[in-house]
């Protein structure tokens, strides 16, 4: 082998073992992101939720008027917008998830189709 030859078949293991290793690396980083879109959509849900619970019980009679809950009220409503400003990391998932039950709504009716082919 000349001296050409080892130098590019050396550059050539090199870009092999680099090209891999972003392969992984991208892998995990994708992971990971859905990993936290995923935990900030439930993050969003929960303060919708607490703050349509605080909502509630604002409007009972015995509460209804109350300078602390009203705060309260105020507080979380611009906490779940503000977490609203994140929907377009949090709907990652919920993109994923959307596809996937189509996906088995498909392979459900397909089968079902088939059934009534073998009949």
């Amino acid at each position: 082998m000349s001296r050409l030859e080892m130098i590019l078949l050396a550059i050539s293991m090199l870009s092999i073992v680099f090209n891999v290793f972003m392969v992984v690396y991208s892998r995990r980083l994708l992971v990971e992101l859905l990993s936290i879109s995923e935990e900030l959509g439930d993050i969003q849900q929960m303060t919708t939720n607490f703050a349509n619970h605080v909502q509630s019980v604002y409007n009972l009679e015995v509460f209804y008027g109350d300078e602390t809950l009203q705060s309260l009220m105020d507080h979380a409503k611009s906490y779940d917008e503000y977490l609203n400003t994140f929907e377009r990391v949090y709907s990652l998932t919920t993109d994923i998830v959307d596809v996937e039950e189509e996906n088995d709504v498909d392979d459900t009716a397909n089968d079902e189709e088939e059934a009534k082919i073998q009949n």
